[in-house]
């Protein structure tokens, strides 16, 4: 029944984010915040909420691995498997994107995430600190885009709509969705947390293990339906700019906001493998970004071998 509480809890967090993210956009829109902003504010925010509540559900009750292991494991994932995936299905035609300052500002984030978990813990210091890289780099992107928009690049009239729009929703039913995603939220995080730790103690694997596996893989498996479809629409852009994205609000958002609420400890395994190889991971995107290279099915094998190889290291 463990098992079947674990998923319970996946499914309940997967859509109560979903909903939240829908009520959250279209109260914003009503309330006159322009699209541009509600896509790289609440957008953002909202789809990484089931790893912000794991991870402070997490870190309250006394399993900081867990925590870790989910954004760790999940930005590992986002690279070898959100990306290699969808490469065995089609050609990403990466070598017209151009993504180098996001890559250049989630390596940096990268960096200084691995600098802060060299001080054995992330506390209040750290929090702060990852927040107000967040912060600088959120109003940074917001000015960058109202400037693009201004120069003409994008018409006001024909704005896209951020994910989750729906113009013609009744208000009712956006106050309803936000009910449920707020409900829902911390009651997946519960059931997924507290079945995870328990199955940490029923086969004696480390907490650590559990959150780099079955918690990251489960709360990385928006982004690669995300990324499969803009494969399929030859939206290689999307794809990139999805997995950036992602794996720079896990690394400042999620450990940023769950360490001023709690300190999470480093666990040694983590100085000594993981944050390696979640580095090494993003590395990997180098050809594809600053190479013009094209993320063909041979580098998706590639990929998605070293992702099952990793998690059969850990497992071992």
């Amino acid at each position: 029944m463990v098992f079947a509480y674990a998923v319970l809890g996946l499914v309940i967090l997967l859509l109560a984010g979903d909903s939240l993210v829908k009520g959250a956009v279209n109260l914003a829109l009503r309330v006159g915040i322009p699209p541009l902003i509600v896509s790289l504010t609440i957008v953002a925010f909202g789809t990484s909420a089931p790893e912000l509540l794991i991870s402070i559900k997490a870190a309250l009750d006394g399993v900081p691995g867990i925590a870790m292991g989910n954004v760790v494991g999940s930005n590992t994932a986002n690279v070898l498997l959100v990306l290699g995936v969808p490469a065995l299905i089609a050609v990403m035609h990466t070598s017209a994107c151009d993504t180098k300052k996001n890559y250049f500002t989630m390596m940096a984030a990268t960096g200084l995430f691995i600098l802060l978990a060299l001080r054995g813990r992330f506390d209040l210091i750290s929090g702060v600190i990852l927040l107000a890289v967040l912060a600088v780099i959120l109003g940074d992107n917001i000015r960058d885009a109202l400037s693009h928009r201004k120069e003409g690049a994008a018409c006001t009239d024909d704005e896209e709509e951020p994910e989750g729009a729906d113009p013609d929703m009744a208000l009712w039913k956006v106050w309803l969705f936000l009910i449920l995603g707020l409900i829902g939220l911390p009651l997946g995080a519960d059931l997924l947390v507290d079945s995870a730790t328990e199955i940490a103690r029923m086969f004696h694997v480390p907490e650590r293990v559990i959150g780099l596996t079955l918690v990251a893989l489960g709360t990385s498996l928006p982004e690669l339906a995300t990324t499969v479809m803009a494969t399929l629409r030859k939206q290689a852009d999307v794809a990139l700019g999805n997995v950036i994205g992602s794996n720079l609000f896990n690394l400042l958002a999620i450990i940023g906001v769950a360490s001023l609420i709690s300190p999470i400890p480093v666990d040694p395994a983590f100085l000594r493998f993981d944050l390696w190889v979640m580095l090494g991971a993003s590395l990997f995107l180098v050809p594809f970004v600053l190479f013009k290279q094209d993320l063909t099915r041979i580098w998706g094998v590639v990929l998605s071998a070293l992702y099952v190889a990793y998690i059969a290291v850990v497992l071992v």
